[in-house]
């Protein structure tokens, strides 16, 4: 098949990236590097999907083609989308606490840009797509006894204008596939993503300060940061801390491949895509301590505006239906990110890693 990835420059879409080539798939990438590194001055690919060939080998690389765009273009989106079969959709501005101060502009790229490219994808007879959503767009958790999440569960709710722009999309898929009984929309609903290719060749680079607790520890780990900052120590957990339910990000590359099987009937279906286990923050660290032999200082901060005290999910769904399990340990993710921060010191930035 031939593939169009969204965003697949980006952290989760450079390894759906390496998953979709080797399963033997023509992968077509188009990402505007607004959370990326640019190609460099001479190059075609940017530096993440460079780093994918590399993993890949010269046989699965020769399919990977890369676009400099963005999804609000019309123009570029229905000439790229020309052949493609299926369409993976990461792209979307993605910060939290940004999307609070500049929320017309994450519904223009996250909304406008999602439904300029359906536009796309019917103009040139694609009707097949999975999106990128979250677990942002469950209703939070009131008391503990609320979870896990299993996706009947109630929308809305949103604390941010990010989390509404994917629960605005999933509304508009699936608003999309009642209209037109071609389309099949799966929507995945992560929740935490985190680690690193085991080759350590690609990882998460942010771009400026991480907005997620696993790229900053890393960081301080690495020491380009003096500490890291613990929101909240005063939650209904285990250490009072914030619980969540991290997945390795290999993992959930690899659940998009599974969810092409549910593609094969029609109408918009969703999915959770989790372990089903929850990991307070100060467990996450202290398991970086053990991977990375650092000793990640931290100071205690007051809690942050929309945060949760707990989420994590029941997966079950994606395995019964997809036959999809997460299989990598928190110890695997730690190990694997560390790797990843080892060998990049400065992220992608460090040209001598390639």
């Amino acid at each position: 098949m031939r593939v169009l990835i969204t965003g697949g420059g980006g952290f989760i879409g450079s390894h759906a990236v390496v998953e979709t080539l080797l399963a033997g798939h023509e992968v077509v990438v188009v990402d505007d590097c607004s959370n990326v590194a640019p190609p460099k001055e001479g190059k075609t690919l940017p530096p993440s999907l460079e780093r994918v060939c590399l993993i890949v080998g010269d046989k699965f690389a020769a399919k990977l083609s890369f676009h400099l765009g963005c999804i609000t273009d019309p123009v570029m989106m229905t000439n790229v989308m020309k052949g493609c079969d299926v369409v993976m959709h990461f792209a979307g501005l993605k910060a939290v606490g940004e999307s609070s101060v500049k929320p017309l502009e994450y519904y223009r790229v996250n909304v406008g840009g999602t439904i300029n490219l359906l536009k796309c994808m019917q103009e040139v007879g694609c009707y097949k797509i999975i999106f990128s959503s979250s677990a942002t767009v469950y209703k939070p958790a009131k008391t503990v006894e609320d979870l896990p999440f299993v996706e009947g569960q109630p929308t809305g709710d949103c604390s941010c204008p990010y989390a509404r722009s994917k629960l605005f999309v999933e509304e508009i898929l699936s608003d999309a596939a009642i209209a037109n009984q071609e389309i099949s929309c799966i929507s995945l609903r992560y929740f935490n993503p985190v680690g690193a290719h085991p080759s350590g060749l690609i990882g998460e680079d942010p771009q400026g300060i991480p907005n997620n607790l696993m790229p900053y520890v890393a960081q301080v780990a690495i020491g380009r940061r003096p500490h890291l900052n613990v929101f909240g120590r005063d939650y209904d957990t285990v250490d009072g801390t914030g619980v969540r339910d991290y997945i390795h990000v290999v993992d959930l590359a690899k659940g998009h491949l599974a969810a092409f099987s549910a593609l094969e009937s029609k109408g918009f279906k969703t999915f959770n895509l989790g372990t089903g286990k929850g990991t307070s923050v100060l467990e996450m660290v202290s398991a970086f301590r053990k991977a990375s032999g650092q000793p990640i200082p931290t100071i205690d901060c007051e809690r942050r505006a929309g945060d949760v005290a707990w989420m994590w999910c029941c997966p079950e769904k994606a395995k019964n239906e997809l036959n999809w399990v997460a299989t990598s340990s928190i110890d695997d993710m730690c190990v694997d990110l560390w790797r990843f921060q080892q060998a990049n010191p400065l992220g992608y930035a460090d040209n001598n890693n390639l």
